[in-house]
């Protein structure tokens, strides 16, 4: 990849210098557009010398459709308006601000226009037009607009001509560009304001935090880039992309930290690993210290160029004070009786006023950041679940080329955290824990002739989630089902929280069986078609379910297809998030008081995977909320394996006060209710006996 591979739109000049083109020809590129000042505009001209005029080739109209017209001849010189002239359009309007492959076939009786290999548009010709199509056509030059009839601001790769047809598709696969992006799952612990805008703890040293954002750089199917390149980031004004600058004798605005040292992160730009450059990041600069302005973070490449595909920026950003940021409400907790309880230790709070909260689910509260990063050993694991570590197959020969590592003991590793700051309480990732740990003394914990250190034990309780989740995938390849119980328990034990025992229980199928359906759908491959992904996970849920319950909707694929981001050629990174999140839901539907709740008919007690978005809109009717007590049940989509949340169920419903609530239905909390020796009781017997749930309410698709 370099500067040299891509161009300005209105640099482009295509010739027919080497062959006589006068029946068809093909003409393939890649396409960025901006937004446009002006429309309709066009793209491309075609130069003849018999007409002095430019005619148009590629068109964006008022609509941002394209429109593809046939080739110039003479007898078109006079014509006043070229929407008069036979040509195809494309069926949708051109995106903007992503690369697009265009393919314009043109023969004497056909246009074809494609989108991404695809036939987007085609236009039969009219046979005096194909007549008029002479031999006098010897040279025809293609080019953008120019001075000052430009309009189009955009870029081109990879433009080639072809005096044939039936080159297009290979052309679109065969050197696609790359965009730098965000991974927005690496951003999972900063706190979103119901504005849409982050809100991030900064200031003066002893206050701000930490955060981390990941950035990756991907080619168009989503292939990492193995290039070595470095990326900067910078803390601009949301408003202009202005610079924020650095206050006199004061930290530079954005700082990163390695290794426990901060650095102005215009000094320290990471470096492009694998496709992907993750940042531990704070900000010096409050809102409140520069006009209550937001901020975004502009990460860029500037060794390949200022290009808008090789810049990207965060979402709009408040940096606030400490003494700012919200707190959970104190609850005294007061042991329930009932079947389902909270979370965080299976009891239902009490409120202040002494009025109890219902104890058959819990709120889904938003996420919040961590008061503190805490370091987290020397080593440095990979944010990506390639290279991270290597699991043997069933025939005990075959690896595969995903979740693996190099360091099959990293582990094993000294690993030295840092204490944590008395002036607040560490925050261990995970919404539904408690707070506050237990003091237990580490001499309480199982002694060190366990194979799993007490400090790995620590760096887990410690770490936010994709650490966690790196740390479990590590720990799979070489611990016994045994010791990663034992080790749940410690964690358990340690963080006051039972709930992380069931992730990382499952930890070891949860990763052995992603990879055997990735091997067996993709046959070894890094990228498989969505289609043949939906039909392979289609029937591997079945089985992961006992095939005793319903199989997955269309609708339920468009779901998991937001929720991993997957496009239709899906690559194994993709498919990863999708499992994460995908496998604990399926071992919640395997369990029995839950998959009568799955294969009921009548009535549907869960009607398939949705959103927060379409049940609140579910439990509206002509913008009026339904009567209270009308519920409907899902599955949070935020949550992914190895958060405690994760697979479990939320109850979304019309509460008393006319406002919509969250809770969240632990199924650890279901089964350890139950006497020993006595048979769970449905699930859907103890929602009804809850007086706030009343009535099952019906899901409303968005389309």
């Amino acid at each position: 990849m370099g500067v040299k591979d891509y161009s300005f739109l209105r640099d482009l000049q295509v010739e027919f210098k080497n062959y006589e083109v006068t029946n068809k020809f093909s003409l393939c590129f890649w396409l960025y557009l901006n937004e446009p000042s002006t429309l309709p505009s066009t793209i491309l001209y075609q130069e003849h010398p018999d007409v002095t005029s430019h005619a148009p080739f590629l068109l964006l109209d008022d609509r941002k459709k394209i429109l593809l017209f046939p080739s110039l001849i003479s007898s078109h010189s006079n014509i006043t308006s070229w929407r008069e002239v036979a040509h195809a359009i494309s069926e949708s309007e051109f995106p903007t601000k992503k690369w697009v492959h265009v393919g314009c076939e043109v023969t004497q009786d056909l246009l074809h226009l494609y989108f991404d290999g695809k036939i987007v548009g085609e236009k039969c010709l009219t046979s005096s037009l194909s007549n008029d199509m002479g031999s006098d056509n010897s040279r025809i030059s293609l080019t953008c607009i120019t001075g000052k009839n430009s309009q189009l601001d955009g870029y081109v790769h990879s433009s080639e001509l072809f005096p044939m047809l039936s080159t297009i598709e290979n052309h679109y696969v065969k050197d696609p560009p790359v965009q730098l992006s965000i991974d927005s799952s690496s951003a999972y612990e900063i706190e979103e304001d119901s504005d849409g805008v982050w809100s991030i703890v900064g200031g003066k040293a002893s206050c701000r935090r930490n955060f981390d954002i990941d950035v990756t750089l991907m080619d168009n199917f989503s292939r990492p880039m193995t290039e070595e390149a470095e990326v900067v980031a910078s803390l601009v004004y949301s408003d202009d992309n202005t610079l924020v600058e650095k206050p006199v004798d004061a930290d530079a605005a954005l700082l990163t930290s390695y290794d426990g040292i901060e650095y102005a992160s215009s000094d320290r730009p990471s470096k492009v690993i694998s496709g992907r450059a993750s940042f531990k990041l704070k900000i010096s600069q409050l809102s409140s210290k520069c006009d209550n302005r937001l901020f975004r973070i502009r990460f860029d490449i500037p060794r390949l160029g200022k290009y808008p595909f090789l810049e990207v920026f965060s979402r709009p950003i408040r940096c606030i004070s400490r003494n700012r940021s919200t707190r959970a409400t104190s609850l005294m907790l007061k042991k329930s009786s009932l079947g389902i309880h909270l979370l965080n230790g299976s009891q239902s709070p009490v409120l202040d006023d002494g009025s109890y909260d219902r104890p058959c689910i819990v709120r889904e509260a938003k996420q919040s950041p961590s008061s503190k990063r805490v370091k987290l050993g020397q080593e440095k694991l990979c944010a990506n679940f390639k290279d991270d570590f290597v699991l043997k197959q069933a025939n005990g020969g075959s690896r595969s080329h995903s979740w693996t590592s190099e360091d099959n003991h990293a582990h094993q590793n000294s690993l030295v955290a840092r204490p944590v700051s008395h002036g607040g309480a560490e925050n261990f990732s995970s919404d539904s824990e408690n707070s506050e740990t237990t003091n237990s003394p580490v001499d309480d914990l199982p002694n060190n002739r366990d194979p799993i250190s007490d400090m790995v034990v620590f760096k887990y309780c410690l770490a936010d989630l994709n650490e966690r989740r790196l740390l479990l995938k590590e720990m799979a390849m070489t611990a016994k089902e045994e010791e990663l119980a034992t080790f749940a328990e410690r964690v358990s034990l340690f963080s006051g929280c039972s709930h992380h025992r069931h992730q990382i229980s499952i930890s070891k199928r949860l990763i052995e069986e992603g990879i055997n359906c990735w091997n067996l759908i993709s046959n070894y491959n890094h990228h498989v078609l969505w289609e043949n992904l939906v039909s392979g996970l289609q029937e591997h849920f079945l089985k992961m379910t006992f095939g005793r319950i319903r199989s997955l909707t269309h609708q339920d694929f468009n779901l998991l297809r937001r929720v991993s981001g997957c496009q239709d050629l899906v690559s194994q990174d993709n498919f990863e998030k999708l499992w994460c999140w995908l496998y604990p839901v399926a071992f919640t539907l395997s369990q029995q008081c839950i998959s009568s709740l799955w294969g009921s008919t009548s009535p549907v007690w869960i009607e398939g995977f949705i959103t927060k978005e379409e049940a609140e809109s579910s439990l509206t009717i002509l913008g009026a909320l339904q009567e209270p007590g009308t519920y409907i049940l899902r599955f949070p989509t935020s949550r992914s394996w190895p958060h405690p949340d994760a697979g479990n169920l939320v109850v979304t419903y019309v509460g008393s006060d006319y406002t919509i609530h969250h809770r969240l239905i632990s199924l650890e909390s279901i089964y350890s209710s139950g006497v020993k020796g006595t048979t769970i009781r449905p699930i859907q017997d103890m929602l009804l006996e809850q007086p706030e749930l009343r009535r099952l309410g019906r899901i409303v698709r968005s389309l």
